[in-house]
């Protein structure tokens, strides 16, 4: 229909001048961007004609009529035909966003833009955005643009990289008084020229934003954080950095207090308040979501409870609380700090099952049969009376002394039998250590160590697992909606790969049989090198894809189960309110809450069934998101914990290879550094990429991924979490020799391969370098004293 209008005004005899409504007409139906060529070219202008085009274009451009350049105007208040666009927000899939450069100075808002698929599907990992890979808040995209009757509509064209001038930083003042922001992004090099420092002094933590277009235009300080140093500055840099929602409206605050007065209706719920449910949780547990309880059956089996908060009673759909609690995704746990899906009255009051006081429950009764298999379920609403909230040390601490209640000792009776069933399945055993942050009463670094594993998680895990089996399988028995938890087989691709390695190991993969979690742990039970299983356990890991969300089942590899859903945390976790809601659809189990208090339904709503792709699909990336959040700030506690041993030296473990060198992590509690191949001495060292090795062309010297080294910390800096070290003497720290060496090359220049790394004395790639004694790069080796 658009070129048929451009074709009508381009033939035939030459229109004359067009007016003020012809061009606005034009501007907003050209499928292209509509610059001053283009409106003389559709309208057969020439010479003097086109003279007169760009007077009127300056006076509609003052009139407030249009807006833009000469080569694509646009309506004023309007969106350019192509421009950059940032993404504001995700919401049950549907992803929204704005013009990146907007003139707020009449005041008015900027308009928000669907972000439409186009034609050409979506493939895994390509969501919403017709090939693009799948978008997170903060994206930057550059779209092409349209009006319609239904609102503003963009067709994403290409993703952009990030602007890293919005970043938050750290002032400095260089030599001749100008100032800088200086990333804490360790991904970021460059900082940007800091044009109005509203306030902030050097060194301290900012939140920036552009001070116009391109990076030389340089940031504006709009937010003053403090200390970069202070550990608490180090979850608010990952909370700014993410994107993570930390804030609760009103509205939704309030609607949080009026569910928390919600009558538990004792009358209308099973009542479980003699039964002795326990709750095992971390010491330091900000919030309790599961309990359980069991007894033999006797006849050899037992029954079983996992009792879960009831947090479907509370959070309804449609409600201020859900919509909020649907962008969120799930809670977001730091060190000093956690960001709550849900408000705190319900995620650490009226939701968290505690001892000694009534609660809202879902309530998953197991049989479990001798040799451990779950051979029936069902589910009911609760009302549950804890006995006991117990810390996992001082539960394993009852049954290893003798002085464990016979509650403890019921549920280790019947942990043994799923115990026997999860090894007779043989889930994939990666033993992956987890670091844990241990701050003083002034929240300062007291401890950073490895989370002991007790048999008391395992406990724990079992029962939830069992929980979330059943969970899926009785939707399925009722065909309804299933929120899935997938994790799907290795890749070809991956398995190739991995293939490839094991070869250099002299192990081989063969790629015609079925690929098992059985498989790879026989290739880890083989292994009684310490290190030569992490090696090998850090090559599996490599291999496997990501878990996540979804209605359409594909098993879950790594536990070895063909149905599992999320059902045990719903206070924490979008997925498993999910699938509390189906279960309260598919079994009956609905509540109303009093007229005029909240939504009246506590199952799914429409909007859940139909658009429950874009819903997984939204909440998969908020969890891949917490991850991050989480890992960057523990990151920048072990950096802040090592910056005073600065020059000290440490048992290493290699984590990854690259050509410019390899990281390393301390053993013990983590900790993840650079060693530059530059810093490896003079010879060139070729990289081999199957083997995920550096090797010395002359000396033959090995780093390889899951070699443990002695090797000592050059740098280590707070604010980007990043740590650099050096291998200490000239025999490369090794504290465990892998292998012969290959015999010395002849001299002639490096090897052939995938990789080569310049020994010459003229340092890494450029890549890899950083820029020294420039702004952005400063080394943080302890705090400076005053």
């Amino acid at each position: 229909m658009t070129q048929q209008k451009n074709a009508k005004h381009s033939h035939g005899k030459p229109q004359g001048l067009p007016t003020r409504e012809q061009i606005l007409e034009f501007i907003q139906t050209s499928d292209t961007p509509a610059g001053k060529r283009e409106i003389a070219k559709a309208f057969g202008l020439k010479g003097q004609e086109k003279i007169a085009l760009k007077k009127r274009l300056k006076d509609m451009a003052e009139e407030g009529l249009i807006d833009g350049k000469k080569t694509a105007y646009h309506r004023m208040g309007g969106v350019p035909k192509v421009t950059v666009l940032t993404v504001v927000e995700i919401d049950d899939g549907d992803i929204f966003a704005e013009p990146e450069n907007w003139n707020l100075d009449d005041g008015a808002k900027p308009p928000r833009l669907l972000v439409v698929e186009d034609k050409g599907g979506r493939g895994k990992g390509q969501k919403k955005t017709g090939g693009m890979p799948a978008l997170k808040r903060g994206d930057r995209i550059l779209a092409r643009n349209e009006e319609t009757d239904r609102g503003w509509r963009a067709h994403p064209m290409k993703k952009l990289p990030a602007r890293t001038e919005g970043m938050m930083g750290v002032v400095e003042i260089d030599g001749s008084g100008k100032a800088w922001l200086a990333p804490i992004d360790k991904k970021v090099r460059n900082a940007s020229p800091i044009r109005d420092i509203g306030g902030a002094e050097e060194g301290q933590l900012v939140l920036a934003e552009p001070a116009g277009r391109g990076a030389r235009a340089g940031v504006n300080v709009t937010e003053v954080v403090g200390d970069p140093l202070e550990p608490k500055s180090f979850s608010l840099i990952a909370i700014a950095k993410h994107g993570i929602r930390h804030v609760f409206s009103e509205e939704v605050l309030e609607e949080a207090e009026r569910a928390a007065k919600l009558a538990l209706h004792a009358d209308k719920r099973e009542d479980l308040r003699n039964v002795p449910i326990v709750a095992i949780d971390p010491a330091d547990a900000r919030d309790h979501d599961d309990a359980i309880w069991a007894e033999p059956d006797g006849n050899g089996g037992f029954n079983a409870i996992v009792a879960i908060a009831d947090v479907s009673y509370y959070v309804r759909p449609g409600g201020q609380i859900d919509r909020e609690a649907r962008k969120r995704g799930n809670s977001v746990y730091f060190p000093d700090r956690v960001v709550p899906m849900l408000p705190e009255v319900l995620s650490a009051d009226v939701c968290s099952l505690k001892a000694d006081q009534d609660r809202a429950a879902m309530a998953c009764h197991l049989h479990i049969s001798p040799d451990g298999k779950i051979t029936k379920w069902r589910f009911t609403r609760a009302i549950v009376r804890l006995a006991h909230n117990i810390a996992y040390e001082d539960a394993q601490a009852a049954i290893d002394d003798g002085s464990a209640s016979d509650e403890l000792k019921s549920l280790w009776a019947a942990w043994k039998a799923l115990f026997a069933a999860r090894e007779a399945r043989d889930p994939l055993d990666l033993d992956l250590p987890e670091r844990r942050v241990v701050l003083d009463d002034k929240g300062k670094i007291a401890e950073i160590a490895v989370r002991e594993r007790l048999d008391a998680h395992r406990l724990v895990e079992d029962f939830m697992i069992a929980a979330n089996v059943a969970a899926a399988k009785a939707l399925e028995a009722k065909t309804a909606p299933v929120v899935y938890r997938i994790h799907e087989p290795p890749s070809r691709e991956k398995l190739i790969a991995l293939r490839d390695y094991l070869a250099t190991q002299d192990k081989k993969l063969a790629l015609g049989q079925v690929i098992t979690p059985t498989l790879f742990n026989r290739f880890l039970k083989d292994v009684t090198d310490e290190a030569e299983k992490a090696l090998l356990m850090e090559a599996v890991l490599r291999s496997q894809t990501q878990a996540y969300y979804g209605p359409q089942n594909a098993g879950h590899f790594g536990l070895s189960l063909g149905s599992y859903a999320h059902f045990t945390s719903p206070i924490r976790r979008y997925a498993d309110l999910l699938v509390h809601r189906a279960l309260v659809d598919a079994y009956g189990l609905e509540q109303p809450a009093p007229p005029g208090s909240l939504p009246d339904t506590s199952g799914l709503s429409e909007r859940d069934r139909t658009k429950l792709n874009e819903i997984t699909d939204a909440i998969s990336q908020a969890e891949r998101r917490a991850m991050e959040a989480e890992r960057d700030t523990i990151d920048r506690y072990v950096a802040a914990y090592l910056a005073e041993k600065v020059g000290q030296e440490f048992d290493t473990r290699i984590t990854g290879v690259q050509g410019f060198g390899f990281f390393a992590t301390i053993l013990g509690f983590g900790g993840d550094g650079l060693v530059p191949v530059s810093t490896l001495g003079r010879e060139y060292f070729h990289y081999d990429e199957a083997a995920q090795a550096l090797i010395g062309s002359d000396s033959g010297t090995r780093y390889e991924v899951g070699q443990r080294l002695r090797l000592k910390l050059a740098e280590s800096n707070p604010l980007t979490g990043a740590l650099k070290f050096d291998v200490p003497d000239s025999d490369g720290g090794k504290i465990e020799p892998r292998g012969d060496r290959p015999p010395p090359r002849k001299k002639g220049g490096p090897p052939k391969g995938k990789g080569t790394g310049r020994r010459d004395g003229r340092g890494p790639p450029k890549h890899a370098q950083g820029k020294r004694g420039r702004p952005g790069n400063i080394r943080h080796q302890g705090r400076k004293k005053k």
